[in-house]
């Protein structure tokens, strides 16, 4: 069997418009805190209701999508390797 070709395109996406955090439960309404990604003041929250600009989780969730895939990939070469 050769190697597995994906059809599928990585979907691309704007900063910005990957989450939807329009509800009042992403907004800090007493203060600032540090982001946690990029350490600049922020009065947004993520799901956690951690501190986070909701450009820098969507890079952040963009990276980690990557890197699985990336590693995905490497473990779907390996095992065609031991087939061989």
């Amino acid at each position: 069997m050769g190697k597995r070709k994906s059809s599928r395109r990585r979907p691309e996406w704007t900063p910005g418009t990957l989450l939807d955090w329009s509800g009042p439960g992403h907004w800090d309404f007493d203060r600032d805190r540090p982001c946690r990604y990029c350490g600049n003041p922020t009065r947004l929250r993520d799901g956690d209701r951690k501190p986070a600009h909701k450009t820098c989780a969507e890079t952040a969730l963009d990276e980690q999508a990557r890197e699985a895939e990336a590693a995905y990939f490497r473990k779907d070469s390996a095992d065609d390797d031991r087939r061989t």
